[in-house]
């Protein structure tokens, strides 16, 4: 690490830059989101849709049985190669009992 030259040192400042701003960037647009719906007179959490997607299933209401957290590499890779039959079986979320959403607790307040 003695031969470090500055152009070196610029790129790994870059990349950890461009690295936290990717991390970053859901809580940006959260924010920027939350606040032009207040601006506008909305629910900040929902947009008055009176409904969020369930954080389990993302708003499918089923989700992927077995593997690591719910993910199987090589049936994936079948499905992007070009198989178009399903290996993978689907089960209803439990979470939001196979709905996808659940009612707003800002709105269901009002």
């Amino acid at each position: 690490m003695d031969n470090i030259t500055a152009s070196e040192v610029a790129g790994f400042g870059v990349g950890a830059v461009l690295l936290c701003a990717t991390v970053a960037a859901t809580k940006v647009d959260a924010f920027f989101s939350s606040s032009q719906r207040s601006s506008l007179g909305m629910c900040k959490r929902c947009g008055n849709l009176r409904r969020l997607a369930c954080s389990t299933c993302k708003g499918t209401g089923s989700i992927r049985e077995g593997g690591i957290l719910g993910i199987k590499l090589v049936e994936d890779l079948f499905e992007t190669i070009g198989n178009s039959e399903p290996k993978v079986k689907q089960i209803a979320c439990v979470k939001c009992q196979a709905k996808g959403y659940f009612s707003c607790p800002n709105c269901s307040e009002l």
